[in-house]
C-alpha cells in the first residue's frame, strides 16, 4: 500500500513538472519585445499578396484555367493542355486559401471586434468572401461553415456549393454594413489604399458576381440580390481607375507570370484567342500577343491547345507568339475584378430582366471599358464597336456577352473559366490530343491530401456532388 502511495505521488508530480514544463516552453518561444498577435495591417497586407499570387500563378492560372479557357497554351511539356494531372496538381489554391488567406483575414475579423473598427472587419469579409468564391467556383463543394474555426474542426465538413453562395452573399451584406466612410480608418490595404468607398463599391460588384453565378438556378434570389443592392446605394465598380487589382513592384515582388518568363518559355498564347481577334480585327490584338520573334507570314501565331510533345515543339519558339509584354511585366497589374466585368455583368442582368437598364448600352459601354483598360480609345474604339461580329444580339445574350466577355477576361484565368461553364461561350474544342475523351475539363480535381486526411468528409461531398473527376459539373453549371 506504502508503495502504491508512493508511485501516485511520484506520477502526480511527474505531471505538474511536465505540464510547468509546456508552460517554461511555451514563455521561452516568446520574445518579450514583440505582440504575440499579428496587427490586422500586416495580415491584411499578406493574406491579400498571398491569395492573389496564387490567383494568378503557375498552379492555377497558367498550367490550368488559362488552357481550359484556350487563352494560353503549352509550347512544352503540353502535360496540363492536355488535361493531364496528378492528384496534388490543384493543391495550391486549396493550400493557400485555407491556410494562409483565410485563416489571416479570420484573425483580422477577431481583431477588429476587439479593437472596434467595423472598417478592418468590412475588408476582411470581401476578400474572405472572394477566396472562398474561387475555392467554391473551382472545386465545387468545398468547407465554409467549420473553416472559420481550424483549431477546433481539423478535419472540417464540406458545405454544398449553393449554401456557400448563399452564405458569401450574406457574409457581404455584413460586409457592406460594417464598411463605413466615416469609420475608424484601415491600413495594409494594397488593393484600394485603404479607401473604404472604393470597398463598397467592389462589395456590391462582387455580390452581382456572385447573383449571376446562381441566376440559372435561382432568379429569384439573383434578382433580390439586385434589388438589395440598387438600394444600399452605394454603387458598383464606376471606371477603369476603380478596378480591383494589385499592381506589382519590382522583384521579387514582381508580377507571377514576369517572375516565371524571368527563366521559363513554356507558354504561348493560344490558338483561338488569336484567331478570334485577327477575325475580329481587334485592337487589343498587339497587348495580348508578343510578335513572334522570326518574320513568319503573320505578326502574331497562337498554337493549338493539347498537342503532344513534340507536335508542339515543332511549331519553333521563334515562330510562335509569347503573351504580350505587358502581361510579362514585372509590374503588370493583376486584376480581381474589372469595370469591364461589371458593366458585362449589369447588362447581362438587364437582358435576364433583373433590372430595368438597357443590355445593349451596358454592353457596348462594357465593350469600351475593356478597349480603354488597355489604353485603345478614339477611332480604333469607335471602329471596332461598329463591326458587325462585334455588335449586340438581343436575340442570344449569352453569345453577345460571353463572346467579349472571353476576350476581355483575358490572363484572369480561374474567373474566365467560371464565366466560360455559365455561359457556354465561346464554343471551344477540346485540346488537339485531349485526354478526357474529347471534352474539357469542369471543374478542378480536390487535392490528394483530402483523401488521406479528411476522407469521411471528402467522400461525403464527393457522394452529393458526383465523381472527383474533372468532367463533372458544378452545381452552378447548368448546361
Amino acid at each position: 500500500m506504502k508503495k502504491l502511495y508512493v508511485k501516485t505521488v511520484l506520477a502526480g508530480l511527474l505531471f505538474i513538472n511536465l505540464a510547468s514544463c509546456k508552460k517554461d516552453l511555451v514563455a521561452v518561444n516568446q520574445n518579450p519585445n514583440a505582440s504575440q498577435n499579428a496587427q490586422p495591417d500586416y495580415l491584411l497586407t499578406a493574406a491579400t499578396k498571398a491569395t492573389v499570387d496564387t490567383y494568378w500563378g503557375t498552379s492555377n492560372n497558367m498550367d490550368a484555367s488559362l488552357l481550359f479557357v484556350q487563352h494560353w497554351a503549352k509550347i512544352q511539356y503540353t502535360d496540363p493542355d492536355r488535361y493531364i494531372y496528378t492528384n496534388s496538381a490543384f493543391q495550391e489554391l486549396w493550400t493557400v486559401g485555407y491556410s494562409k488567406s483565410i485563416v489571416n483575414l479570420n484573425q483580422i475579423i477577431k481583431q477588429a471586434d476587439a479593437q472596434s473598427n467595423p472598417n478592418y472587419k468590412g475588408v476582411a469579409l470581401v476578400l474572405r468572401s472572394w477566396v472562398f468564391m474561387l475555392l467554391t467556383d473551382a472545386y465545387g463543394d468545398i468547407p465554409y461553415k467549420q473553416a472559420a474555426s481550424i483549431d477546433q474542426y481539423l478535419t472540417p465538413a464540406y458545405d454544398a456549393q449553393k449554401d456557400v453562395y448563399a452564405a458569401l452573399l450574406d457574409d457581404l451584406k455584413t460586409a457592406q454594413v460594417a464598411l463605413n466612410t466615416s469609420g475608424k480608418a484601415i491600413a495594409g490595404d494594397i488593393i484600394y489604399g485603404n479607401n473604404i468607398a472604393l470597398w463598397k463599391k467592389f462589395t456590391n460588384s462582387l455580390r452581382l458576381r456572385i447573383a449571376l453565378r446562381i441566376a440559372d438556378r435561382d432568379p429569384d434570389k439573383a434578382k433580390q440580390i439586385l434589388t438589395e443592392i440598387q438600394a444600399e446605394g452605394s454603387g458598383y465598380i464606376s471606371s477603369n481607375s476603380e478596378i480591383a487589382q494589385l499592381v506589382y513592384l519590382d522583384s521579387p515582388n514582381q508580377n507571377p507570370i514576369s517572375n516565371l518568363f524571368d527563366t521559363r518559355d513554356d507558354y504561348r498564347i493560344s490558338k483561338t484567342v488569336t484567331d478570334k481577334l485577327i477575325a475580329l480585327n481587334d485592337p487589343r490584338l498587339p497587348i495580348y500577343a508578343a510578335p513572334t520573334q522570326d518574320v513568319t507570314p503573320q505578326t502574331y501565331v497562337g498554337i493549338p491547345n493539347g498537342l503532344l510533345v513534340g507536335d508542339a515543339s515543332n511549331l519553333g519558339f521563334t515562330k510562335t507568339s509569347k503573351p504580350g509584354t505587358y502581361f510579362r511585366a514585372p509590374h503588370a497589374p493583376a486584376v480581381i475584378m474589372s469595370y469591364a466585368e461589371v458593366l458585362f455583368d449589369r447588362a447581362e442582368a438587364a437582358a435576364r430582366g433583373f433590372t430595368t437598364e438597357s443590355a445593349s448600352d451596358l454592353y457596348s459601354q462594357a465593350v469600351q471599358a475593356s478597349l480603354n483598360q488597355y489604353g485603345i480609345t478614339g477611332n480604333a474604339a469607335v471602329a471596332y464597336l461598329s463591326t458587325a461580329a462585334v455588335q449586340y444580339d438581343p436575340t442570344n445574350y449569352k453569345k453577345s456577352i460571353g463572346e467579349q466577355k472571353w476576350i476581355a477576361l483575358f490572363g484572369q484565368g480561374l474567373e474566365a473559366f467560371a464565366e466560360w461553364r455559365r455561359l457556354d461561350y465561346p464554343q471551344l474544342q477540346p485540346a488537339v490530343a485531349g485526354t478526357l475523351g474529347g471534352k474539357i475539363p469542369v471543374r478542378f480535381i480536390y487535392p490528394g491530401t483530402e483523401q488521406s486526411l479528411n476522407g469521411s468528409n471528402y467522400q461525403t461531398a464527393v457522394s452529393r456532388q458526383g465523381a472527383d473527376l474533372l468532367t463533372t459539373k458544378l452545381w452552378f453549371d447548368v448546361n
